[in-house]
């Protein structure tokens, strides 16, 4: 029996904060970053609370790859506060940290009355904002964990696409990124059907069309709004099909080595194509995974006589984007020490296979295809 689940409502268009409005006389606790509060970016939503005299409470003390420390600090405030909403500003950072504060908060506080999650993304490339997924990291271990439940999923989405305008291009281009792996591995996910594959033909359609455009002219709204809406939809996509092996070798070397999480999806994503379509032996055990990679070609306008040829097109493609963005195309590039690179591609390759989202990959790597692929992608 299949399953497909949207449990998010969202709100988009230019008028869409207004939502904020109606949360009238409540305590609304809104989790953020220390850069929302000092551009004044914060004030957007402040402000539409003040409207209908909302108290609220500002927690901004999240940096990127948060940590449990961070979320812990987070529930004790949301604990003193005694919170009756909970809003997220900002980056997959906020967001996922505020789907841990609130899920520990409703452990310890065991209340019946469920309380409202609103999320408000400012970058277009998680797509947290409608998944049950949260990624913390453990400092100690240098391990990101990643949280699947339920209990995770905003209860409402805020799509304003003025909240991205300022994103400086090189994040508009790892984030755009981001969400182009999210559509191609949830769209060859074993978990893949006809409703996330609608969700991620579109995303590829629409990042292929806007991303170089929102990263050449940040002022560009319509194709802000474009790959503001790519983002939420691939979220919706592999929330309910899942990535695959390129996510958890990007979780892997983004705990391991502090890179972005869209740039590591980035630099990973052709050789995971290759890999999975396994277009060098082109073994039928993988034509079915081959066959809708080919799909995507055509869909961005690079389709071919042959399955090979158009697997090899849109890898081709991608690495054009990635040129086109400026985007380092190795791990070498990126400053990551050689030695200590080799010395831990054991534990690398091992740490990726372990990872929860490797488990809907299509093909079942096995830990020296991982390593082989750690090293093509290191040079």
């Amino acid at each position: 029996m299949g399953n497909f689940k949207i449990g998010t409502e969202v709100h988009f268009g230019d008028d869409s904060l207004k939502r904020l409005n109606d949360f009238k006389d409540e305590k609304v606790f809104v989790v953020t970053d220390p850069f929302m509060v000092k551009s004044g970016t914060i004030n957007r939503v402040t402000d539409e609370l003040k409207k209908v005299n909302s108290r609220y409470m500002v927690y901004s003390d999240i940096v990127p790859d948060p940590s449990t420390d961070i979320v812990a600090k987070g529930v004790e405030a949301m604990m003193q506060f005694d919170a009756d909403v909970i809003v997220a500003l900002g980056g997959g950072s906020a967001i996922d940290s505020a789907k841990a504060i609130k899920y520990f908060f409703a452990k310890i506080k065991k209340e019946d009355k469920k309380m409202r999650f609103i999320a408000i993304p400012t970058t277009s490339g998680t797509g947290s904002e409608v998944t049950g997924f949260s990624v913390i990291t453990d400092k100690k271990n240098n391990v990101k964990s990643t949280l699947i439940d339920n209990e995770l999923l905003p209860d409402e989405a805020i799509l304003d696409a003025n909240f991205v305008k300022t994103v400086p291009n090189f994040v508009t281009a790892d984030t755009g990124m981001d969400v182009l792996t999210h559509a191609i591995e949830a769209y060859v996910s074993v978990n893949a059907n006809d409703f996330t594959d609608a969700f991620a033909e579109k995303v590829v359609k629409l990042v292929f069309d806007n991303l170089l455009k929102a990263y050449r002219n940040g002022d560009d709204l319509e194709a802000r709004k474009k790959m503001h809406n790519a983002s939420c939809m691939a979220g919706m996509a592999f929330n309910n099909a899942a990535v695959g092996l390129n996510h958890g070798m990007a979780h892997t070397i983004g705990a391991k080595y502090h890179i972005s999480h869209g740039r590591s999806n980035a630099i990973i994503l052709p050789y995971v194509i290759e890999y999975n379509a396994d277009i060098r032996e082109f073994n039928s055990e993988h034509m079915e995974t081959a066959q809708r990679y080919a799909y995507l070609a055509g869909i961005i306008g690079v389709p071919s006589a042959s399955v090979r040829q158009a697997v090899r097109n849109l890898i081709e493609s991608i690495k054009d984007l990635l040129r086109d963005l400026n985007i380092p195309d190795s791990l070498k590039q990126l400053g990551v020490p050689e030695k200590e690179f080799n010395d831990n591609l054991d534990e690398l390759a091992k740490t990726a296979i372990a990872d929860r989202t490797t488990g809907t990959n299509p093909r079942k790597p096995q830990v020296e295809d991982v390593k082989k692929l750690f090293k093509d992608i290191y040079s």
